[in-house]
């Protein structure tokens, strides 16, 4: 029998893990359509996607190892999302590139910041022995973490330094350089997984 079919402590973080992701994707996308920020953009699509892949994660857990290896590779596609959408977004931005507010866009990442460790503090110790699914929740949150200081640094700039759209939309590309890593590195850990169970 599968032992994380029957984690309830693996389980009760994946659930929590995916109220705190959905919940700031309201608050934080909300922002972003107000100031029109593309690093907020990018972001709040990542909470949606981090709360799409922790329920489904939760479901794949009674799974035989080989299937999950298949979800794992798949959420190495779905990790990609964000990274289109922000490329979209920037791409719009560029015809109308106006500053957001800096300090709603600091803010809101400070906001998102605090969840995004919590999320991260709650599955490290699940990230290794428990395969490419949740090394892919792991992975996400850890790398949302990384994105809110360099948002939080972006409204800091244009604060203070240079009144642009710029440093929002650096950010917001660099978001999209994350996702595509986090992508890539779940996608080989699933290989691996589905190599082995064969």
């Amino acid at each position: 029998m599968d032992s994380q079919k029957h984690d309830p402590s693996l389980r009760a973080t994946l659930k929590a893990v995916a109220a705190l992701n959905l919940g700031y994707f309201g608050v934080e996308f909300s922002v972003a359509l107000a100031i029109g920020s593309v690093a907020l953009f990018a972001d709040s699509v990542d909470f949606l996607e981090d709360a799409s892949v922790n329920l489904l994660i939760l479901a794949a857990l009674g799974w035989s190892a080989a299937a999950r290896a298949r979800v794992g590779m798949l959420l190495a596609g779905i990790l990609l999302v964000p990274a289109a959408a922000t490329l979209w977004t920037a791409w719009q931005k560029f015809n109308a590139p106006v500053a957001p507010d800096p300090a709603l866009l600091s803010a809101t990442a400070l906001g998102a910041l605090a969840v995004n460790l919590t999320c991260a503090l709650m599955l490290a110790r699940h990230r290794k022995g428990q395969g490419s699914l949740t090394r892919a929740a792991f992975l996400s949150a850890r790398n949302d973490a990384a994105a809110n200081l360099a948002i939080i640094g972006a409204g800091l700039v244009t604060a203070f330094l240079w009144r642009s759209a710029w440093p929002d939309l650096i950010v917001g590309l660099g978001i999209a350089a994350l996702n595509i890593g986090a992508a890539k590195e779940v996608w080989e850990a699933a290989r691996e997984e589905h190599r082995a169970a064969a």
